[in-house]
């Protein structure tokens, strides 16, 4: 957190927050009531300040005065990065260093469990990531091994962490949308006490 925030917080510790104007979407976009943030500023300082409570809702520490933000899907959004070797970078910019799991969701969105915590990689990376998955440890997977993995077959996958530019690799499971925020203790939409 910048140390500004941390001393307005000092001056100014009961501020009322703010709920249903930030938003995170799927892209990784932040968007105030409904309309995306376009300066590069002001999403790096929302980025370099955004965190959660213990109840899972995250927000924004904008001074001394909490701003919750709604998640369209997850709290972090992953990005791929342009280089071949590539590294996982979150919507806020954070390096990812390790793979702890990784989930399929019905839609076929891939959901990543870093270091940093859980989210949904950026529908605009999927197709390299399709590259980092094995089929019983051995073979790439094709378009035929993902249909049937969807449906219910029970081949061994294996996400290779490596081939994300992370330490460490996962068993690919499978996880209904809906599920997730109560499965990895997040509120999707914040509200007052």
């Amino acid at each position: 957190m910048d140390d500004s925030v941390i001393a307005a917080i000092a001056k100014w510790p009961n501020v009322p927050a703010v709920f249903g104007w930030l938003a995170l979407t799927a892209r990784g976009e932040w968007r105030l009531r409904g309309e995306p943030i376009a300066s590069k500023a002001i999403c790096d300082f929302i980025g370099r300040n955004y965190t959660h409570d213990e109840q899972g809702r995250w927000f924004f520490q904008n001074g001394p005065q909490r701003v919750f933000v709604g998640l369209e899907v997850t709290p972090w959004i992953w990005r791929l990065d342009a280089e071949p070797s590539g590294s996982l970078r979150s919507h806020t910019g954070r390096s990812a260093t390790r793979l702890h799991g990784a989930w399929l969701d019905e839609s076929g969105r891939l959901f990543l469990q870093t270091d940093i915590g859980f989210g949904l990689l950026d529908s605009a990376d999927s197709g390299r990531a399709a590259g980092c998955f094995r089929v019983n440890g051995e073979h790439e997977f094709a378009p035929d091994d993902l249909e049937a993995w969807l449906a219910g077959g029970s081949s061994r996958v294996v996400v290779s962490g490596a081939l994300l530019g992370l330490e460490g690799n996962a068993d690919l499971d499978r996880l209904r949308a809906d599920d997730a925020p109560r499965r990895f203790g997040y509120i999707r939409v914040p509200q007052p006490d």
